[in-house]
């Protein structure tokens, strides 16, 4: 396996694409509410990134071996929908979630992000659920430094996770992220602590744990008649999902989160080195 390693001007060209994955966020927020539906959300994101950022969806005509050209600007993983939803028509509803995950290419670079929206006013059930994968996706980010290893990452978040009384999706997990939208290493959201590869400074990669309310068992979503659409994952149980990402460096002290914004949700106490040194914008700091 080899882990691309970023230096200078490629680290600078990763924190203009995860701020701007992360503002595209931060645009969207006010438009998350009930009557919306994911396909206008995705027109809105797509114009941010394309007239607004000078950027391109990195998602638009995406085509891993084995999957369809995925067909729209982000993707929109509703109630039960694990990962990978594709925006359609239909309304958002009060109380649903969503997650909304952007991923931004800029000068070549990509930004990739994933934040949580509760619909309205949603139930307790559904907002502990969001706040406990936030949470989870920061155990996993304040592992990061030299010298620790990527099961570390896996371990804190399975076991903060579990022992909220969820699951945790293994199917898929973070990844490493750069020129390519998916590069080295792997970064599973489960595991041993002290195994897998070591951590080095310059290694950019996401963490995004799927944390489920009930089971962890997945499957494609097949509905009736409905063929697969190739993309979407949900719960196998139905039960709802949850998901957060950011990208993260590994410096020479520790991590530095690099989709941040002045929309960015504050990180929670546990992490006293907050973003890791990343140059915030003054909102985000108050």
């Amino acid at each position: 396996m080899t882990i691309p390693i970023k230096t200078g001007a490629e680290i600078d060209g990763m924190r203009l694409a995860g701020r701007l994955a992360s503002e595209v966020l931060d645009m969207l927020t006010p438009h998350v509410r009930p009557g919306i539906t994911t396909l206008e959300i995705d027109r809105l994101a797509r114009e941010h990134m394309v007239n607004v950022q000078g950027g391109v969806p990195a998602t638009l005509g995406y085509q891993p071996p084995g999957y369809p050209a995925y067909p729209a600007s982000l993707c929109t993983s509703l109630n039960d929908v694990v990962c990978h939803g594709i925006p359609d028509d239909r309304p958002l509803k009060n109380g649903d979630i969503v997650n909304i995950d952007v991923t931004v290419i800029k000068d070549g670079w990509h930004g990739d992000n994933s934040r949580m929206f509760v619909v309205g006013e949603g139930s307790i059930a559904a907002r502990r659920l969001c706040q406990i994968t936030f949470d989870a996706m920061w155990k996993g980010i304040v592992k990061v430094k030299p010298g620790a290893r990527l099961g570390d990452i896996g371990h804190a978040i399975q076991t903060f996770a579990e022992n909220a009384g969820f699951s945790v999706v293994r199917e898929f997990c973070g990844h490493g992220v750069g020129r390519r939208f998916h590069e080295e290493p792997q970064v599973l959201h489960y595991g041993r602590p002290g195994t897998l590869e070591e951590l080095v400074p310059g290694m950019i990669f996401t963490i995004e744990p799927m944390i489920n309310a009930g089971r962890r068992e997945i499957k494609e979503d097949r509905k009736g008649n409905r063929p697969y659409d190739g993309w979407t994952i949900v719960t196998k149980d139905r039960s709802l999902s949850a998901q957060w990402e950011h990208t993260v460096l590994v410096t020479e002290t520790g991590y530095e989160v690099l989709t941040v914004s002045a929309g960015s949700p504050q990180p929670p106490a546990f992490a006293p080195a907050g973003y890791g040194g990343a140059t915030v914008p003054a909102a985000a700091a108050t």
